[in-house]
């Protein structure tokens, strides 16, 4: 693979990791129009038993439509490698989990000039398929689609530290809408900002905050870690200056999430990814590239370890 190659394939999974392990956010308005009270789905003062009963309900709406289409954005700090924008459209699957988005932006920019304009990502079965564009196929032998098979190469490893941190990235990659739901409500300091409107729907504005230690807490994820492997995840945010996450949600009447802001607080700024999700339930069929144009990534770097 020669370096301009491995950069692509680099900025691709730079984006994997920063667009789906937090999942979430806005288009930059910070909620949209704002409405008179007469408009609002709920009284304009809440509780909080009322604000995690809505919550809750947004929750199990959630849960039960199984997939959403998406536009999103990724907003990361000029100090942070990769800063820019990137901008995510596509359609997500919950249960099981599946997705087909198509992402533009600075993180591709970044892998150079040769590098496609925008990338086509696919995951179904737990495997992710990057679409690297026509000038790293010509590389391939005219396969485009690069596999990428994290249960399979953690299996390969024989290594449980592996086969651990691969489950738990699959575990992120797998999020959806109601996973922030749940996040949310661990929040100590879930409140209810108002009633607005965005994209012309009346919804209600609810926002909390927690440290990185409380996210890792409530992730399921990291139930796959040790005790002093949790410990150490969180020093190691602590030292790099994360200081944590502030999410916020925007709630219709039909008790869907129409938007969510999640934003990570670190030295260098905060990385704000926003989305909008709509027509929830749609169908979300997504299929494979055939294998004959597939190469996989992780056999592909054991053959050249093996060629030293």
């Amino acid at each position: 693979m020669s370096v301009s190659a491995a950069k692509r394939v680099g900025a691709g999974l730079a984006v994997v990791a920063v667009v789906i392990g937090l999942a979430g956010c806005d288009d930059g308005d910070r909620g949209g129009k704002k409405r008179k009270k007469a408009d609002a789905p709920h009284s304009a003062v809440q509780s909080q038993g009322k604000i995690a009963e809505i919550i809750q309900a947004a929750f199990r709406k959630t849960s039960e439509a199984k997939s959403a289409k998406v536009r999103m954005t990724v907003s990361t700090p000029a100090g942070v490698e990769g800063g820019g924008t990137m901008e995510v459209t596509g359609v997500q699957g919950w249960d099981p989990a599946v997705m087909d988005f198509t992402v533009k932006g600075s993180a591709l920019a970044a892998a150079g000039p040769d590098a496609p304009s925008e990338m086509r990502m696919i995951m179904v079965h737990d495997v992710m398929y990057m679409d690297v564009g026509a000038m790293q196929a010509a590389e391939m032998g005219g396969k485009r689609w690069m596999k990428l098979d994290f249960k399979a190469a953690a299996e390969a490893s024989g290594s449980e530290a592996m086969r651990k941190q691969m489950s738990g990235s699959l575990g992120n990659l797998n999020q959806d809408p109601s996973e922030q739901l749940a996040l949310l409500l661990q929040s100590p300091n879930l409140k209810h900002v108002g009633a607005e409107k965005v994209g012309g729907a009346e919804t209600d504005h609810y926002k909390g905050t927690l440290t990185f230690a409380e996210m890792v807490d409530a992730n399921k994820a990291a139930d796959l870690l040790s005790a002093k492997q949790r410990a150490a995840v969180i020093a190691n945010a602590e030292k790099a200056g994360i200081k944590g996450y502030d999410t916020e949600i925007w709630v219709n009447g039909d008790h869907y999430p129409v938007k969510m802001v999640v934003g990570m607080r670190m030295p260098e700024g905060t990385v704000r990814m926003t989305a909008r999700y709509s027509d929830y339930g749609t169908a979300a069929t997504v299929e494979a590239p055939p294998a004959k144009d597939t190469v996989d990534l992780f056999a592909m770097l054991k053959d050249m370890k093996a060629a030293g």
